[in-house]
């Protein structure tokens, strides 16, 4: 997104006066104004008011919306309404309903509700973005399209195995080479004929939960509904495209929602957009990590914060107010990690249905005399003060974590060794520990470039796509830091085992091989004991979850177990390769262990922590034009003093801050330096 259009950050969000009588906009007008916003997202699920049957359609509602905004000076991120499809369609056309992983077929209902291989869908979807594409392609409120809404869910019906046979031709070619890579003569499940595939549901391969008899079958499965829904997303951007080429595309991602590829998805992105709900209890490194990781989709591109609610939600079974600066403390915290826009679910709350006890910028009471009118204003305000300053600015890490969709499915789908191992807890682990470090990292792909990093981890890296293990070679031969884990290197792309030993391809790097895998239950744990002291890093650590039993074949052995028959066995390694080095972490470590490790491996490769770190204390960095702005937040409900050095001009406060600094609770800082 062009970004110098733009006077200062885009400030907004949902909102729907097609649920409200006309005579109720002006007031909304006035409100949204006096908040300082300046977009608005509409249309979202408007396809049923558009179009009441197969031949008609009626935007003069939208119409009136549309010039609305323009007249009160506000953009419109206009959505295509295809989120939810008309009553009267699933009544005429049934093909459109999904069949869930029972096996059942849908009524019309909800959301996410048509099969995205249904032809008559895709038919009226991308009909109605063009019709508003057409209509609307000169609008002088239009700024973003925005197809559909949060994309999601699984469809198992006649249709989409149709499909995915289709799918699988054009991936394998032959039914040989599915046969040899689903290695389907386990069970005696060699197929003859392309018609006798049917999707892995409850009814066939899948078990409740992630577990699948036919880990191929059901990740091929998770990758074709992940294209299935991509397909409908780019039909619609297509559409749009050939009114509009210049208007920017997106749609609402959902941060580590699991259905998904993400990193697949961005590359048909003109600007990322995630909608962020994270509960009160929530680690604020989690949120962290997910804003990072939509950062990361597109290389690091600044991203759109789409959603958020300015204080509470509904569908959680405790859904807490956020208190009294922590919608704030959380809308910089976006902004710290790369978001250009602070827009929230909902401007307007709903009288009626699941919604309507959902935050909203405007409360049933009607008026801006509230809590939460009064914090959105003042952020308002802050945000028009701000400017442009910040815009476009990018984060500067030294240090990477590598994160793949399909590794997630691949792991879970598995049938052993643990149903505790979760690949985006993992992650988080690693994440966590250079947060609390206050080391800056960047969420990257398993096909991203890795040169440009000192330190780079891959949790859990259980598979190993093809050329993967070559570049991660070639980056530490140049003098790279790699660091990976248990469970890495077990399979290929499509779940075979790499025979020979596992890490598989992972193994050179390394200088190890494990020959078992041990699973702990829950509550049980075993020790790390450090053979050889690195730096500071020394003594007992616990450990849990999963315990590789590893052999050198050449990497020093830095540390051992301390329990159980393999006592003594290594469980932390380093390989000299090259130039650099490689480190193997054999179980998963208590959370100690893993910030003396990397803090001991981010000094030695001079990556210094952001100034003013502590205990609840957030801090973040984003460079624009040479010219550097820190975020200092403190998610303490107390006044801490931060040690800001040199600092700089608090742009909040247009105060001149450094050395010892109060800062208040929940309070944040933005310096420019």
């Amino acid at each position: 997104m062009d970004t110098t259009k733009l006077s200062k950050m885009l400030y907004g969000g949902d909102y729907n006066p097609e649920q409200w009588d006309e005579s109720v906009w002006p007031e909304d007008m006035r409100m949204i104004r006096l908040s300082g916003m300046d977009i608005a997202t509409v249309n979202v699920f408007s396809w049923a008011m558009l179009q009441p049957d197969e031949v008609t359609y009626n935007f003069e509602t939208l119409d009136k919306i549309m010039d609305m905004l323009h007249q009160n000076g506000i953009f419109a991120c206009l959505a295509t309404a295809t989120g939810a499809h008309p009553a009267w369609m699933a009544r005429k056309y049934p093909e459109i309903l999904r069949v869930d992983f029972d096996g059942r077929k849908r009524k019309f209902g909800g959301r996410h509700n048509s099969c995205p291989s249904s032809e008559v869908y895709r038919k009226y979807s991308v009909q109605l973005a063009d019709k508003i594409a057409e209509r609307y392609k000169d609008h002088p409120a239009l700024l973003l399209w925005h197809v559909s809404n949060e994309y999601g869910g699984e469809c198992y019906c006649d249709n989409c195995a149709a499909a995915f046979r289709v799918w699988l031709r054009q991936k394998y070619g032959t039914l040989d080479k599915l046969n040899e890579q689903w290695n389907t003569r386990f069970w005696g499940h060699t197929f003859y004929d392309w018609e006798e595939i049917v999707p892995p549901n409850i009814l066939s391969e899948a078990w409740h939960g992630d577990r699948t008899n036919f880990q191929g079958i059901s990740l091929d499965y998770a990758r074709f509904n992940s294209d299935g829904l991509l397909d409908c997303y780019k039909l619609e951007y297509d559409a749009l495209k050939k009114h509009t080429p210049d208007v920017p595309v997106t749609t609402n991602l959902m941060g580590t929602y699991k259905p998904l590829d993400y990193f697949k998805w961005a590359k048909h992105m003109d600007i990322i957009s995630w909608d962020n709900y994270p509960s009160a209890d929530t680690p604020f490194s989690f949120t962290a990590m997910t804003h990072d990781l939509m950062r990361g989709l597109k290389d690091g591109a600044p991203f759109l914060l789409m959603e958020q609610t300015p204080s509470q939600q509904n569908w959680q079974a405790y859904n807490t107010l956020k208190r009294p600066g922590v919608m704030r403390l959380w809308s910089y915290q976006a902004v710290a990690h790369g978001a250009d826009s602070i827009m929230f679910f909902q401007l307007r709350r709903s009288i009626g249905a699941c919604e309507k006890y959902h935050g909203a910028l405007i409360e049933h009471v009607g008026h801006e005399h509230t809590r939460v009118f009064r914090e959105c204003a003042e952020l308002g305000s802050e945000l028009s003060k701000l400017g442009d300053k910040i815009l476009g600015a990018r984060a500067k890490s030294k240090v990477a974590i590598m994160y793949d969709w399909e590794n997630r499915w691949a792991i879970e789908f598995s049938s052993g060794p643990t149903v505790a191992l979760k690949y985006v807890d993992e992650v988080h682990k690693y994440y966590d520990a250079l947060y609390q470090l206050g080391i800056s990292v960047d969420m990257v792909s398993f096909e991203s470039d890795l040169s440009a990093y000192d330190i780079v981890i891959a949790p859990v890296m259980y598979m190993v796509k093809p050329g993967v293990a070559d570049r991660i070679e070639a980056y530490t031969k140049n003098g790279g830091t790699f660091i990976t884990t248990f469970f890495s290197g077990i399979v290929n792309e499509n779940d075979l085992v790499t025979v020979g030993g596992y890490p598989g391809e992972l193994r050179k790097v390394l200088g190890i091989w494990a020959e078992e895998i041990d699973a702990l239950f829950p509550g049980q744990t075993n020790k790390i004991v450090m053979k050889d002291t690195l730096g500071n890093l020394q003594g007992e650590y616990s450990c849990s979850i999963l315990c590789d039993l590893i052999h050198s074949e050449g990497a020093d052995v830095l540390a051992v177990y301390g329990e159980d028959f393999y006592q003594g066995m290594p469980a932390l390694t380093r390989n000299r390769f090259g130039q650099g080095e490689a480190y193997y972490v054999a179980t998963s470590p208590e959370a100690s262990f893993l910030q003396g490790f990397l803090g001991e491996l981010c000094e030695a490769r001079g990556i210094a922590a952001l100034p003013g770190v502590q205990s609840g204390v957030e801090v973040t960095e984003r460079v624009k034009d040479g010219r550097s702005y820190l975020f200092v937040m403190n998610h303490n409900a107390e006044a801490v003093n931060v040690d800001l050095k040199d600092g700089g001009v608090d742009l909040l406060t247009d105060r001149s801050v450094s050395g010892v600094t109060e800062l208040a609770g929940r309070g944040v800082m933005i310096v420019e330096a």
